[in-house]
């Protein structure tokens, strides 16, 4: 299995439901908690093209994105073969 990064912050529901998925699939996950840290904030926003918004999820080198569209890959059958 690749590693899987997610940025988040602990208030936030995607997170939290980026979280679930990941786990309902048995894929561990380095979480990176940003909430009043700006070093990590930054390293984040630039390994994601700019997106600020919470979370930002990582497999491998692939920059998924975030809660949506990690959802819309397990909906179309492609999240299980980037995580094997």
């Amino acid at each position: 299995m690749p590693p899987i990064t997610i940025y988040t912050k602990s208030w936030c529901p995607y997170c939290q439901a980026a979280k679930q998925l990941l786990t309902a699939k048995g894929a561990a996950f380095d979480e990176i908690e940003i909430s009043g840290k700006e070093a990590e904030r930054a390293e984040m926003v630039q390994r994601a093209g700019g997106r600020t918004t919470v979370p930002q999820i990582f497999i491998g080198d692939r920059h998924v994105g975030g809660f949506d569209d990690l959802n819309a890959l397990d909906r179309r059958g492609e999240l299980d073969p980037l995580l094997a």
